[in-house]
């Protein structure tokens, strides 16, 4: 944390325990910083100014049994009452030098009781601002200024016991209520270390899962638009090589070409559709129906038409019983290796094998030989290759598998194994 955050949460635990917390900033030892020195609030000023207080009356109690002690001279009561007035003035210096301070005050208080209030508070300063190994040495060499204070300056009102009693709780009472104060200190800083913490940790998991959408809507968009568009370029390319074709032929392509036009927009207006919706684990499929493993054949018969010899073997018993995730991974796995197929490996067949069981899982594999010569320009469609890239991401998801790679005897093969998860 920096020091502006660490001076933030101090002075709001100042406000929580009024004039007892003093406001210097400390840092993770518990040394004063130069912040706490640099400058004073309002708050500053009314805490030393009520500890300076507490101070002055703690050392008017101690004098008063001085006034009437025959052993004690005027002149003597005149110093005393000057050094405890020094004493209270030296405490505007316990900021910067807690430990000194509280020192020089206790060997001070030791032969002048009047300055037993300043030694009070310098302990209570030290307790706040410095662990505890500091802490136990400046009470310990307190409590034994006590004792010697009850023999060098007795009090004639009190015996020896009931004035050691009295200056222990003295230096005790200080020190528990400084270190409690520091304990909460240190628990506000800790608290507002865990929120920044939290919010960060927050702000990275929003990004994450807003990256996360993002991938998913682009794996959609190019699992659908991909597909579609390969299809168009197959029904164009064939318009402009084939100059002999009949009029009917030409309506009949152009037909084609315009449902599929007219499905590629539609599918993309789905897609974009999803940037509005609530980002969720299901965002992508909240807009449009989703396909699974039994839309296969009509996959398969949508590239027949568009001039692809597609052979489907479907060795699962029920497609319909099929999972929906599982399915539609199966399912896009197919569509890409289609589309694939038909952009750089045009007029080969290609075999679409499917076969599994809920024990052995869904087993998939696209394979076509190596490319033949085919009119239609459809070898002309570029690809950037992010396609089997997102396929591996997806079925990696479902928590399967994806090869692909040239064919035993050439061409090309995709084979993928997804779980049959319910």
């Amino acid at each position: 944390m920096s020091s502006e955050e660490t001076a933030e949460a101090e002075r709001a635990a100042g406000q929580e325990y009024g004039w007892l917390l003093p406001s210097a900033v400390t840092d993770a030892t518990g040394h004063t910083g130069a912040a706490g020195r640099s400058r004073r609030t309002v708050r500053d000023w009314a805490v030393d100014i009520v500890l300076l207080a507490v101070a002055a009356v703690v050392g008017l109690l101690a004098a008063e049994p001085l006034r009437t002690d025959p052993q004690t001279s005027a002149l003597l009561f005149l110093a005393d009452q000057i050094v405890g007035a020094l004493a209270c003035t030296a405490l505007w210096t316990r900021r910067r030098w807690p430990v000194g301070l509280a020192l020089v005050l206790t060997a001070v208080s030791t032969l002048s009781p009047p300055s037993t209030g300043a030694m009070v508070v310098a302990v209570f300063t030290v307790a706040v601002h410095r662990p505890f190994k500091v802490i136990a040495s400046v009470g310990a060499l307190a409590l034994v200024s006590t004792l010697l204070s009850a023999v060098v300056r007795p009090d004639p009102e009190l015996t020896f016991a009931a004035a050691t009693a009295i200056g222990t709780l003295l230096v005790l009472t200080p020190i528990g209520w400084g270190m409690f104060v520091r304990s909460r200190r240190q628990l506000l800083l800790s608290l507002r270390e865990r929120a920044l913490r939290a919010e960060a940790e927050a702000g990275l998991r929003a990004e994450r899962a807003q990256r996360l959408a993002r991938e998913r809507i682009a794996r959609e968009m190019h699992d659908v638009l991909a597909h579609r568009l390969s299809l168009l370029c197959v029904h164009a390319g064939a318009l402009e090589f084939r100059a002999d074709a009949s009029p009917v032929e030409v309506a009949r392509g152009a037909g084609v070409i315009r449902s599929s036009a007219h499905q590629a927009l539609q599918d993309l207006r789905e897609v974009i559709g999803v940037l509005r919706a609530p980002t969720g684990a299901d965002a992508c499929d909240a807009g449009r129906p989703q396909p699974t493993l039994a839309a296969m054949g009509a996959l398969v018969e949508e590239s027949r038409q568009a001039g692809t010899a597609v052979t489907l073997e479907q060795r699962v018993a029920d497609p319909a019983s099929v999972p929906a995730a599982a399915g539609r991974t199966v399912y896009r796995i197919v569509q890409e290796g289609l589309t694939n197929a038909r952009k750089h490996a045009p007029g080969s067949e290609v075999t679409v094998v499917v076969e599994g069981s809920p024990e052995r899982g869904l087993t998939v594999e696209v394979s076509n030989p190596a490319s033949v010569a085919a009119a239609g320009g459809a070898a002309d469609v570029p690809g950037s290759g992010q396609g089997l890239i997102g396929l591996a991401e997806r079925a990696a998801l479902a928590g399967g598998r994806l090869e692909h790679g040239p064919g035993p005897g050439g061409g090309f093969r995709l084979r993928g194994w997804i779980p049959w998860r319910p």
